[in-house]
C-alpha cells in the first residue's frame, strides 16, 4: 500500500480491497495498452484490434463491436440470474425488486415495443422519467437495439424538455403520468404533452403509470404496460454497436449558464465506468450501491446504472433527491438494504449535518464498507463528520473528482492503496496524467494555485474530444490536453484539491482569494453548515465580499455567528472582510445539487436574473433578495 502520508484505511478494509497494490507505475509505463485491464472486465462481440488509436479522430478500443445492455444484463444470467439486480425504493410505501432474469425479461419486452414503434439504431429515444425502475430499464432497452438514449431531468419544464429534444432530433418519447413529490404529485404528462407540440413533426410517447390516474393518451401514445404486454416474452438480439458509436447524450447540469450536450461513446464509456465502479468505489457483485445521484445526470448514468449492472452488483434506486428524504429515511433504507457503498454528494451530507447526527447513530449502519463524494469540493470538516458518524469513524472516504463532460471519475483514491486527505479528492488514477497550468499555461510548482489540464487521453471521454479541436482541447495530438475549467491545488504527494470554477476565484482590492478556501473557512465556523462566497457590490469600494450561509437548527445568536464568519473570511482574505454576511435557510441549487453561484451573484448586485429554469429551489431567490434588502 502507498499510504501517501494521508489517513490508513483499516487494515480489515484492505484485506478485502479489489485493488490492494498501486497500479499507477504499470499504467505509466504501458499506456495506452494497460487499459487492457477495463476493457478485459467486458464482454466484446468482436474483439477491438487496437487499445487506442492516435487518428485523427482518436478512437478507444478501435474495431471492436460491443453491446452496453448484454454487459449489463445478459452475461450474468448463467451465474446470477437469480441475484438482484435493481432494487426500488419508492415514495407512500411502494418497493419493487429486480433479479437479473426480471430485469432481461422487461428490457427485451421494452426493447421489442420501441423497435415495433419504429425505433432503430442511432435514433434518438428521450427519457423523461422520475426515480422509476422504468428509467434503467428503458435506457438499458435503446442500447439493447442500438438506439441513443437522451434523459431529461424529470423536474426540467415542457420547454427544457422540448427544447432538448429539439436539438437531438429526437422523434421518441417515453415519459409517465405523473410522480410523487412530498408537498402532492406532478402531471408529468401535461409537461410532455405541451413539450410534444413545441417540438416539429410526430412524437411517438410512451407513457408509464406511476399515479394510476387513467390519463388519456392521445394519438402517437401507448402505455407502457400496454407495451410490454404486447411483447410478453420477447428476446430481441442485442446489436453490435461499433466502440465509437454513441451510447447516449446527456446534458450538463448548467451551474455557469446553459447546458451543453455531450455525447458518450459504448466501448470506452463502459470499460472506464465498470473499471472505476470497481477499482475507485470498490464495487463488488456481491454488494448492494447505493448511489444517490438522479439518475438524469451522468453520476447516476454511470454509478447507479451502468457501473454496478456491468459488474453484477445490486443498484439501490430511491425516488426523490437523498437530501429531501425525512431525517430518518435514508438511514433506514441504508440498514433495510443492508448497503455496502454509499455515494452521495457533498450537498447531501451538508443537508444531515444540519439535521444532527442523531439519525444515524440510531440506525445499524454497520453493512457500510464505503463512502463516497461527488459534485463538489468536500470542505475538510463535511469528510470528518460524514467519515464519523455515517462511516463509524473506519470507512474510508473516496471523494471523487470528475464531470459530465470525462464521463468516468479521473481524480480519486483509490480505497485500498491510498491514504486519505480530508479536503483532497486525492491523485490521478491510474492512466490519467495531469498538468496544473498558470494563465500562461506554463506548469505551476506543487502547492501552488492553477488551472487544471488533463494531458493524456481517457477511454470514456465524449465524442466531442475524439477529433481534435475545440474550445477546451489543443489541437495536435503530441500536445493533446483537455481544459475542464477547475482551479486546483496539487501537493507534493501528487493530491489534488479542487479549488472551484476556474470563474470562482475572486478578485477585491486587486487581490485574488479561492472561492473554495474562503467557504471552508466559514464552513469550519460552529453552526455553519453550507456557505458560498462571491463578490458583489460595494456603495465606496467598488467590489466586496458577500457571505451567503446555511446554518444547523443548533446555531448561536446571529450576531455572534455574523462576527465569526467575519473572522473567518478575514483568516484568509486578511483585512478583506464581507460587506454583507446573509444567512439563509437554503442556497440556490441546481437540479442535481450543485450550487448555483451565478444566482447569488446576481443578487448580490441587484441584476436581473437570467434563465432560472436550473434552479430546484426557485422560491430562495425571492427570499434572498429581501434578506440581501435587509441588509
Amino acid at each position: 500500500m502507498t499510504n501517501r502520508d494521508g489517513i490508513k484505511p483499516p487494515d480489515a478494509f484492505v484485506e478485502q480491497a479489489n485493488v490492494r497494490t498501486d497500479p499507477r507505475p504499470h499504467f505509466d509505463r504501458e499506456w495506452p495498452e494497460a487499459w487492457v485491464e477495463a476493457a478485459d472486465l467486458l464482454s466484446w462481440d468482436r474483439p477491438y484490434h487496437e487499445v487506442f488509436d492516435e487518428g485523427p479522430p482518436m478512437a478507444w478500443f478501435a474495431g471492436g463491436k460491443i453491446n452496453a445492455a448484454h454487459n449489463c444484463v445478459d452475461r450474468h444470467l448463467n451465474e446470477r440470474k437469480n441475484h438482484l439486480a435493481l432494487v426500488w425504493e419508492g415514495r407512500r410505501g411502494k418497493r419493487r425488486t429486480y433479479t437479473y432474469l426480471d430485469l432481461h425479461r422487461e428490457v427485451n419486452e421494452v426493447a421489442a415495443g420501441l423497435r415495433d414503434l419504429g425505433v432503430g439504431a442511432d435514433d434518438v429515444v428521450t427519457l423523461y422519467l422520475p426515480m422509476v425502475p422504468e428509467l434503467p430499464v428503458s435506457m438499458l432497452a435503446c442500447a439493447r437495439i442500438g438506439a441513443v438514449h437522451n434523459v431529461v431531468y424529470a423536474g426540467f419544464s415542457s420547454d427544457s424538455l422540448a427544447t432538448r429534444m429539439g436539438r437531438a432530433g429526437s422523434e421518441f418519447l417515453i415519459t409517465c403520468d405523473g410522480y410523487y413529490r412530498k408537498n402532492g404529485a406532478v402531471n408529468q404528462k401535461s409537461r410532455a404533452d405541451n413539450a410534444r407540440l413545441a417540438v416539429e413533426g410526430d412524437v411517438h410517447m410512451v407513457v408509464v403509470d406511476r399515479l394510476g390516474s387513467d390519463t388519456y393518451l392521445g394519438e402517437n401514445s401507448r402505455r407502457y404496460d400496454d407495451l410490454l404486454d404486447a411483447h410478453a416474452g420477447s428476446e430481441v438480439e442485442p446489436v453490435g454497436r461499433g466502440s465509437e458509436d454513441p451510447l447516449f447524450r446527456i446534458y450538463t447540469s448548467g451551474t455557469t449558464g446553459q447546458s451543453k450536450a455531450i455525447e458518450h461513446t459504448t466501448g470506452g464509456y463502459l470499460a472506464q465506468v465498470a473499471w472505476t465502479t470497481r477499482a475507485a468505489l470498490d464495487v463488488k457483485p456481491s454488494d448492494t450501491h447505493w448511489c444517490a445521484a438522479d439518475v438524469s445526470w451522468i453520476t447516476g448514468h454511470s454509478y447507479a446504472v451502468y457501473g454496478p449492472l456491468a459488474l453484477g452488483a445490486t443498484t439501490l434506486l430511491v425516488e426523490g433527491s437523498v437530501d429531501s428524504l425525512d431525517q430518518g429515511e435514508p438511514w433506514t433504507l441504508i440498514e433495510r438494504n443492508a448497503v455496502d457503498v454509499f455515494y452521495t454528494s457533498p450537498t447531501a451530507v451538508r443537508a444531515f449535518m444540519k439535521r444532527g447526527a442523531e439519525a444515524p447513530e440510531n440506525h445499524d449502519l454497520s453493512s457500510v464498507r464505503l463512502l463516497g463524494a461527488v459534485g463538489e469540493p468536500l470542505e475538510p470538516s463535511v469528510w470528518r463528520w460524514y467519515r464519523e458518524h455515517v462511516g463509524r469513524g473506519v470507512c474510508p472516504v473516496v471523494n471523487t473528482w470528475w464531470q459530465t463532460e470525462t464521463g468516468a471519475i479521473l481524480i480519486s483514491t483509490l480505497p485500498g492503496v491510498d491514504g486519505m486527505k480530508p479536503g483532497a479528492v486525492g491523485p490521478p488514477l491510474p492512466g490519467v496524467e495531469i498538468e496544473v497550468v498558470d494563465e500562461s499555461g506554463e506548469s505551476v510548482d506543487p502547492n501552488e494555485d492553477g488551472y487544471l489540464t488533463i494531458t493524456r487521453p481517457w477511454p470514456a471521454m465524449p465524442r466531442s474530444l475524439l477529433t481534435p479541436g475545440g474550445e477546451t482541447v489543443t489541437s495536435a495530438r503530441d500536445d493533446w490536453r483537455y481544459y475542464p475549467e477547475d482551479t486546483v491545488r496539487v501537493d507534493g504527494s501528487d493530491y489534488v484539491t479542487v479549488l472551484g470554477r476556474a470563474d470562482g476565484v475572486i478578485n477585491v482590492g486587486g487581490r485574488r482569494f479561492s472561492t473554495v478556501e474562503l467557504e471552508s473557512a466559514v464552513v469550519d465556523v460552529e453552526g455553519v453548515i453550507e456557505t458560498a462566497v462571491v463578490v458583489g457590490d460595494h456603495p465606496t469600494q467598488g467590489r466586496a465580499i458577500h457571505v451567503y450561509a446555511s446554518c444547523d437548527r443548533s446555531r448561536v445568536d446571529s450576531d455572534d455567528l455574523h462576527l465569526r464568519v467575519n473572522e473567518a473570511v478575514e483568516s484568509v482574505a486578511g483585512t478583506a472582510t464581507p460587506w454583507k454576511v446573509v444567512f439563509t435557510p437554503e442556497l440556490p441549487k441546481t437540479h442535481s445539487g450543485k450550487l448555483l453561484r451565478r444566482i447569488l451573484v446576481a443578487i448580490s448586485n441587484d441584476e436581473e436574473l437570467d434563465d432560472t429554469s436550473v434552479i430546484r429551489n426557485p422560491k430562495v431567490v425571492g427570499e434572498l433578495q429581501t434578506i440581501d434588502e435587509r441588509n
